[in-house]
C-alpha cells in the first residue's frame, strides 16, 4: 500500500541535481587562507558544530513516514548538511583555527528536535534553516575575505532549497489541521523562533556586526523571512503559492537555478544534519 505524504519525485531530482553540480564544481581554492576577524571565527565554529551530524533521528523518521522517495530526499539533505560542516571545518583550518569539539546550543537545539514525531523536528529544524538564510547572507554579502565569501555563498545556495523543501512537507501535515490547531501551532512557532533569535544575536551579534549587518537588523531580516515560512505552512491558500524567506524556489523547478539567484555574487554556491543548532 502506498502512503500519501505528497509527491517528493521533483524535491530529489532537485537534491541529486545539487550533488552532481557539487562534484563538477569541487572544492574552494583552500590555499588562498582565510583572514578573518576573530569573532567570525568564533561565530563560524559554533555553526559548524550545529552544522555536524549524520541525521540518524532525522533519516528515521522519514524513513518510517512510508515514503521511500520523500526519505531518500531528506537523506540527500543531510549529505549536504555534512558538506557544510566539511566546507566551514576547512575554512576555519585555513584561517588558522581549530573547530570545537561541541557546543551547548547544539545540544539543547538537538534533544529539542528529538522530542516528538517527524513533524516537530521539521518545525524545529525550520528555525535553524530560516537562521541559517540570513546568517550566511550576511557573510557571503559583508565578509572581506573571498573565501569566507565563497564558503557561504555555497551554503546559502542549499539553504534556499532546504527551507522549501521542509515547508512543503509541513504544509502537507498540517492539510487537515482545524484553523485553531494551526493557529496554537504558529503561535508556538513564533515563540520558539523568539528564543532561538535571542540565543543567535548573543552569541554572534559580534560577528553579525563585523560583516555589517547589526542585530536588530538581522532579527527584522529573520522575522520576515519566517513570516512567509509559516504564513506557506499554515495557511497555503492565501499564499499562491509558498514563499521561503524571500526567494520562491517550487519543488519541480530543476535544480539548473539551484542558488544562484543568492548565491552567484562570490561564487558558485552550496548545506546541515540531525545536530542541526543555529550557533
Amino acid at each position: 500500500m502506498t502512503v500519501d505524504i505528497g509527491d517528493f519525485t521533483n524535491w530529489l531530482r532537485d537534491f541529486e541535481g545539487a550533488a552532481l553540480l557539487r562534484r563538477t564544481w569541487g572544492d574552494p581554492d583552500w590555499s588562498r587562507g582565510a583572514r578573518l576577524d576573530p569573532a567570525l571565527v568564533r561565530s563560524l565554529q559554533r555553526f559548524q558544530v550545529g552544522e555536524d551530524g549524520d541525521g540518524a533521528f532525522l533519516t528515521g523518521k522519514a524513513a518510517r513516514a512510508g515514503d521511500p522517495v520523500y526519505a531518500a530526499a531528506v537523506r540527500l539533505f543531510v549529505a549536504e548538511e555534512r558538506e557544510h560542516a566539511r566546507l566551514l571545518a576547512r575554512l576555519i583550518e585555513a584561517a588558522g583555527a581549530a573547530t570545537l569539539p561541541g557546543h551547548w546550543t547544539d545540544t539543547v537545539f538537538v534533544r529539542l528536535r528529538r522530542l516528538l514525531g517527524l513533524r516537530m523536528e521539521l518545525m524545529v529544524l525550520m528555525l535553524a534553516e530560516v537562521v541559517a538564510l540570513a546568517y550566511y547572507r550576511a557573510v557571503r554579502d559583508g565578509a572581506d575575505d573571498p573565501l569566507a565569501a565563497e564558503v557561504a555563498g555555497r551554503i546559502l545556495a542549499d539553504e534556499l532549497r532546504h527551507v522549501p523543501f521542509h515547508r512543503d512537507r509541513l504544509q502537507w501535515s498540517f492539510r487537515r489541521s482545524s484553523r485553531l490547531t494551526r493557529a496554537a501551532a504558529a503561535a508556538l512557532w513564533w515563540a520558539l523562533l523568539a528564543g532561538v533569535v535571542a540565543v543567535v544575536v548573543a552569541d554572534h551579534g559580534a560577528a553579525l556586526r563585523g560583516v555589517g549587518v547589526p542585530g536588530t537588523v538581522f532579527v527584522r531580516e529573520v522575522a520576515a523571512g519566517f513570516r512567509a515560512v509559516v504564513a506557506g505552512v499554515m495557511w497555503p491558500s492565501a499564499q499562491n503559492g509558498a514563499a521561503d524567506g524571500g526567494v520562491e524556489h517550487r519543488s519541480g523547478a530543476g535544480h539548473g537555478g539551484t542558488g544562484r539567484a543568492e548565491g552567484a555574487g562570490t561564487a558558485a554556491v552550496r548545506s546541515r544534519g540531525d545536530r542541526g543548532t543555529v550557533g
